[in-house]
């Protein structure tokens, strides 16, 4: 059969394809538009062959150029990407990653190594005066100390509500940093994020130990109450994140490594979304509330409201739409 006639026979294929890229703009119920989907596969396959036959056998100009404009369709159609869309996002932050989270062990593993170091090395630091300068270095134990030797003024300067946003994206910039790092040293078998969490957890917690035994306690914790929560937390979530995504080249279930992590990647994000969030927040809140004339009572009251927001979130979200699908 000649190749003119081949393709001739192909019409009615094309025109099935054709039909079928107008339904798939409509609203289908799941199961027909899953088999839609399928078949548009076949046909698509199909039709880049008719084309690649078409422009090398130098068919007449319509047909090719019809050819390239129902590929060109098909191909976007399949390739087609979502865009944004803020009710997923929503439904992977406040349904998915809690709903993944209570059931992660890589949660308690990344809570259990930075909460038990920092907790570790503040009391290490509070009643041992030289640990902390060991850890730190004595000029950074002197910076903190000049730092917070001055009270928060209620005397507000001109331009401090400006210099209040400049500080919060500083902070948002150097938070976000460190829970990428958690999330992508990951790719270390999960003992890169282990050793993120595990510095961070002691560097913090000698910090607080130091500064807890000096005269200007009042002052470091008038800082850094209000966003302690979220700050805090957001490091546990981002270090969850990394050791899922670290697992995938410990257990591949069967598939190749690269393949497996794309998949605990993809299992990974929705808890790094929630961990960016928190890490936002908390710049916010360091920016314009920690470092504000705020009365330390309102800072705490803030940091228990805060902290009352992460237990509901943990042991509520992603319930309803569980209860809703049953």
């Amino acid at each position: 059969m000649r190749v003119a006639d081949r393709l001739r026979s192909r019409e009615a294929s094309w025109r099935e394809l054709d039909a079928l890229l107008d339904q798939l703009t409509r609203r289908l119920p799941p199961a027909e538009r899953a088999a839609r989907v399928i078949r548009l596969g076949e046909l698509y396959r199909a039709a880049c062959t008719d084309l690649m036959l078409a422009e090398t056998h130098a068919l007449p100009r319509d047909t090719v150029i019809y050819l390239h404009a129902l590929v060109g369709r098909a191909h976007n159609a399949v390739y087609r990407a979502q865009g944004f869309r803020f009710r997923d996002w929503a439904k992977a932050l406040f349904e998915t990653a809690p709903r993944r989270l209570r059931s992660d062990p890589a949660l308690r593993i990344s809570a259990a190594v930075f909460f038990g170091s920092f907790l570790l090395c503040a009391l290490l630091a509070a009643g041992r005066p030289g640990f902390a300068a060991t850890l730190l270095g004595e000029s950074m134990l002197e910076q903190m100390e000049q730092m917070y030797a001055e009270p928060f003024s209620a005397d507000r300067e001109d331009g401090q509500t400006r210099n209040d946003t400049l500080m919060a994206g500083y902070y948002i910039n150097h938070n976000t940093t460190i829970g990428l790092q958690c999330f992508a040293f990951g790719l270390l078998f999960g003992l890169g994020t282990l050793y993120i969490l595990l510095s961070n957890g002691a560097l913090l917690g000698a910090v607080f130990g130091a500064m807890a035994t000096t005269s200007y306690a009042l002052n470091f914790f008038q800082f850094v109450t209000a966003h302690a929560p979220f700050e805090l937390t957001a490091i546990v979530f981002a270090g969850a994140a990394g050791l899922r995504f670290g697992y995938g080249l410990v257990d591949t279930k069967g598939q190749t490594r690269l393949a497996s992590l794309r998949r605990e990647a993809g299992n990974a994000l929705p808890t790094l979304g929630a961990s960016v969030v928190l890490f936002f927040l908390a710049a916010f809140l360091e920016g314009y509330v920690s470092a504000s004339a705020m009365p330390y009572s309102a800072k705490a009251t803030i940091a228990v409201c805060c902290a009352g927001l992460l237990i509901a979130y943990l042991t509520l979200g992603g319930r309803r739409s569980i209860a809703t699908a049953v």
